[in-house]
Order: structure tokens, then sequence, then C-alpha cells
């Protein structure tokens, strides 16, 4: 899985240096290969004209937050982050399996603040007093987190390839 995810990585800041997206694109699964190596260029414009520089991620250890999982239509999804600072690189990434291989469909990157932020203080709720002198049940909420991206043949993220 490190070797999958560097490899996708260091893909993209080679791109994102040169303005050339042919290698990035290439190594790409056929749905994904349907962008043209212009059109991965303009999606990723931003990075590249920020001058994000990718190449940590090629000694730093990535932290999954998604765990590699397969998804129903076959696609293998996770995602994470490598904690640099000042800023941490961000990452969602969708492979599909060809030829034995899992090969890239779907990519989203991007930075992050590295420093710990205190999760917000739960919001306290007045339970109704329950019948009959009974505990009342307690109200669990999950904490807000981000959706995974969709498992529909189709690159989830504003930065993915469509």
């Amino acid at each position: 899985m490190v070797i999958l995810i560097r490899s996708t990585l260091l893909a993209l800041d080679q791109a994102n240096k040169t303005g050339n997206y042919t290698v990035l694109r290439d190594i790409g699964a056929p749905g994904f290969q349907s962008n043209t190596a212009a059109r991965l260029g303009e999606i990723f414009a931003k990075l590249r004209n920020d001058n994000l520089d990718l190449s940590g991620v090629a000694v730093i250890d990535p932290q999954l937050n998604l765990l590699p999982q397969i998804e129903a239509n076959g696609m293998m999804h996770m995602a994470g982050f490598f904690p640099s600072v000042p800023t941490q690189v961000n990452f969602d990434l969708l492979f599909a399996p060809v030829n034995g291989q899992w090969r890239l469909f779907g990519i989203s990157v991007g930075v992050g603040s590295s420093t710990p932020a205190a999760p917000e203080p739960p919001v306290a709720k007045k339970l109704p007093a329950a019948p009959n002198g009974a505990k009342p049940a307690v109200a669990a909420k999950s904490a807000p987190g981000k959706k995974p991206a969709p498992s529909d043949n189709k690159p989830a993220e504003s930065q993915q390839p469509k």
C-alpha cells in the first residue's frame, strides 16, 4: 500500500514540477486515462501554482485514516495524510484492478494544518426524565467526518479527473 501511495503522489509531484501530466495519465486505469494530459494539468493547476512540493512523501510514512477497502464496484479506496510541518499533505486515492495490478482511478490531494486542534466540546442536551425512576437512555452522536468517496466508477473529490 505504501508503494502505491508514494508512487502515485510522486508521479503527481513530477507532473506538477514539469507541467507534463502524460506519465501520471499513463499509470492510471483506463477510466483515468480518458482524461487528456492537458485536462489533468487543468485539474491540478492550483497545486502546481502553489508550488506544492510532494517530494517528502518519499521519506515520510503515510498515516491512513481510511484503511484500504474494496468498494462494491471492486475498486480499492484509501485516504490519509503525510504528517509534515508546517502543513501536512492529505490524500484520497481510488485504484481499479487492471490485469492483476492496482491502477490509479481517482486522486485528491491537498494540504492542511499539522497543528493539533482541540476537538469541539459536545453540545449538552437535556434528556427528558424517564418514567418510573428508570435511567434515561444516553443519546450518542457520531463525530463529524469526511464522507468516503463514492464508488460509482467515477473519481471522487473536486480535484479528481472527471
